[in-house]
């Protein structure tokens, strides 16, 4: 029964080190999204992904998600016109 309870206690601890490894290489990560204000100091060194902006006339929140110069990545959130007003 100790041996049991032993094999258990190794097997979550590995389960556990894998998981903080995966967390530390970013491969299960799940970014805070920050919102875009006038005046927002940006610091973007690649562009990863932009929302596409839905075929609305309005006002719509779109995301893009960037790399900075020290190499974190970012998720930032701003407000577009969509893309579904009549030019007339």
């Amino acid at each position: 029964m100790k041996s049991i309870a032993a094999l258990a206690f190794v097997g979550f601890s590995i389960i556990g080190c894998m998981s903080a490894a995966q967390a530390a290489d970013g491969s299960s990560r799940h970014l805070a999204v920050t919102q875009y204000t006038y005046g927002t100091k940006l610091d973007i060194a690649k562009v990863v992904n932009v929302s596409p902006v839905p075929d609305v006339c309005g006002v719509v929140p779109a995301t893009m998600t960037y790399y900075d110069h020290q190499g974190q990545e970012h998720k930032i959130q701003y407000q577009v016109m969509g893309n579904g007003c009549q030019q007339g």
